[in-house]
């Protein structure tokens, strides 16, 4: 499938249209073009409703160049304007009869009807933050945390996404601003309405929320990095907008950062320890959608735990056989990576001479995967991908990494962001493992291929798929044999899947089993052999983003059951490189419509 300039601008001017054309004459053009217009408009509606997401796709120019001076609405007020879009568009999705539909756009209409039933459930609830129509993987209880609000994301975005090349968009720069000031008290105003209904972050959450705030507000205003990076982009520019951009910051950004301290420490004294959804107002219908939403499945919490259980000890057992030949075999697998985790052979220096070795390390390691693409797929994407530390203010409450693709037009380009906070929680043995999952063939990789498809596929993420994408990426490159002369690679890599299917045990533990935060990282310290120091915050962010680390596991398995069905119904006929583009070139999918996908490419392939 070849996608071109052309293919964006002509679904571009499609979405300007739309709201202009009636709806009897959508109807009259056919099941599939009023169908794939109406697809185009609810794209629009999504840019309208989150400008930060036409940022970060470079979509914010020609006629969408208004959006480049506007930021979400986070106030109590615009989440309800937001729900009420969300069920417009989702009566309009139930209308649409999927089987006058080609199989293309019925999957289209099917994956985003799938994201607004569930994003209109999510807005059923009286609190929290529903991310399923532009992030899958960041609903939360909760309207700021140590890992979820305005603080952490628009300073980034502004220094990273948003472009400065004309004077226009320095002024749009500044416009943000003032509008990130608006979000601070919009979120600080949600947080007091939530802490009247009972929903408070759990203490040590609300303090290393309370941390990093301040870490946000610290040092000289003209050095924030939210200041500092107007003024390097504008340098070259009159009007002096590094100065405006500092005056902003003081004098609305910094009181309403006061504003939204002040909120979290007036609940300190209330605060506890208690970190599952079931303390929450209706707790229990609410992980069971968080669950739902995560892992696009009906699995219970009770089937995820076992499913988790059952997977950790059949990945044990092969990491037992390679500790063995390692010289390892005393001790349960999680005590046997732990020693492992202290051979310095695998470790790398502290402080700055880490941060570079370590940077260099996956730079090599993703040339090198890089090359062994062609090998498991027929249709390549660029992999314009660079591996980019975390700002230090965010990492203390971030996960160890993340990643994802550029912009749509190819000038900006994927990010792999790493936490090196600690260089401690990283090997060398662990490390080839993340930069596969998180960059190439992962999410970065991934990610270009959604330029492919329709814009509002663009937008949209469902975690199982894109996390179970992950995992198989990670399965690719071992399958590529990047570990075949180097078996501590390969227990990370197994490490790593058990690490998931972990969190499938310690997410339904705290959520729906009433464990600790202390027990949650006690297991998988026991259990996995896993970092302590890593685990702490993975198991912290479990508390605030109900549901999300199940994702993982669960799409991963279902991606090798459909990799087994199809080899199953094509015997000699099923093709490794094809099979792998099906599933990419399909999109990011809940994992019911990636059965469709994949039972059509079996079709297609039997002729």
């Amino acid at each position: 499938m070849s996608f071109n300039r052309r293919d964006l601008l002509q679904g571009a001017s499609l979405a300007a249209i739309a709201p202009l054309v009636p709806i009897r004459a959508l109807a009259a053009s056919g099941p599939d073009s009023a169908a794939t217009t109406m697809l185009a408009e609810t794209a629009e509606t999504i840019l309208r409703d989150y400008p930060e997401a036409a940022a970060g796709l470079g979509l914010d120019t020609d006629k969408r160049a208004g959006l480049k001076a506007k930021l979400s609405d986070r106030s109590g007020t615009g989440k309800q304007a937001m729900a009420s879009h969300a069920r417009t568009i989702l009566g309009k999705l139930k209308a649409i009869d999927p089987s006058a539909l080609s199989p293309a756009v019925r999957t289209n209409v099917e994956v985003v009807r799938a994201a607004y039933r569930d994003a209109v459930d999510g807005y059923g609830f009286a609190y929290g933050d529903v991310a399923t129509l532009t992030s899958g993987w960041r609903n939360s209880p909760y309207a700021v945390a140590q890992n979820v609000g305005a603080y952490l994301d628009i300073p980034q975005m502004l220094e990273v996404d948003h472009k400065v090349e004309t004077k226009a968009d320095a002024e749009a720069y500044l416009a943000r601003m003032a509008a990130y000031a608006g979000q601070l008290d919009g979120e600080t105003e949600r947080v007091r309405a939530a802490g009247a209904l009972g929903v408070a972050l759990p203490d040590f959450a609300l303090n290393q929320c309370l941390k990093q705030l301040d870490i946000a507000r610290s040092g000289p205003i003209e050095q924030w990095s939210i200041v500092a990076a107007l003024a390097k982009k504008s340098a070259k520019m009159p009007g002096d907008f590094g100065a405006k951009a500092a005056k902003l910051a003081a004098d609305k950004i910094a009181p309403a950062l006061a504003r939204q301290i002040a909120a979290f420490e007036a609940q300190r004294s209330t605060a506890t320890s208690d970190a599952g959804a079931w303390k929450l107002p209706d707790g229990e219908a609410y992980y069971a959608w968080a669950l739902r939403a995560a892992t696009t499945t009906t699995m219970t919490p009770d089937e995820v735990h076992q499913a988790g259980r059952d997977e950790l000890a059949k990945l044990h057992a092969r990491m037992d056989v390679i500790l063995k030949a390692e010289g390892y075999s005393e001790g349960s697998v999680g005590a046997r990576m732990t020693a492992l985790s202290k051979d310095p052979r695998y470790l790398f220096p502290e402080g700055d001479p880490g941060r570079a070795e370590i940077m260099a390390y996956l730079r090599d390691k993703l040339r090198d995967i890089k090359g062994r693409m062609p090998q498991a797929f027929e249709t390549l994407v660029p992999g314009f991908i660079e591996v980019t530390r975390m700002s230090p203010a965010a990492e203390p409450g971030a996960p160890g990494a993340y990643g994802g693709a550029g912009s749509i037009d190819g000038k900006e380009p994927g990010r792999f962001w790493i936490n090196l906070g600690n260089t401690s929680r990283w090997t060398r043995y662990s490390l080839p493992d993340l930069a596969y999952h998180e960059a190439i063939p992962g999410h970065g990789w991934q990610g270009e291929y959604t330029f492919k498809q329709p814009l509002i596929r663009t937008l949209m993420t469902f975690s199982a798929y894109s996390e179970g994408w992950g995992l198989y990426a990670e399965q690719l490159a071992d399958e590529l044999g990047v570990y075949d002369d180097f078996p501590a690679g390969r227990l990370g890599y197994l490490q790593s899947l058990a690490f998931r299917a972990c969190r499938m045990v310690v997410d339904t533990g705290i959520h729906a089993k009433r464990w600790t935060r202390d027990e949650g990282i006690a297991f998988f310290v026991t259990e996995n052999g896993s970092n302590p120091i890593e685990v702490r915050s993975e198991v912290e962010r479990y508390c605030t983003w109900p549901g999300q680390a199940c994702g993982y596991k669960i799409g991963h398995t279902r991606i090798n059951q459909l990799r087994d069905k199809a080899k199953a119904a094509l015997g000699e006929r099923y093709d490794f490189r094809k099979f792998n583009d099906a599933v990419v070139l399909g999109g990011n999918v809940p994992m019911t419509v990636l059965e469709g996908v994949i039972d059509r490419h079996v079709a297609a392939r039997k002729g």
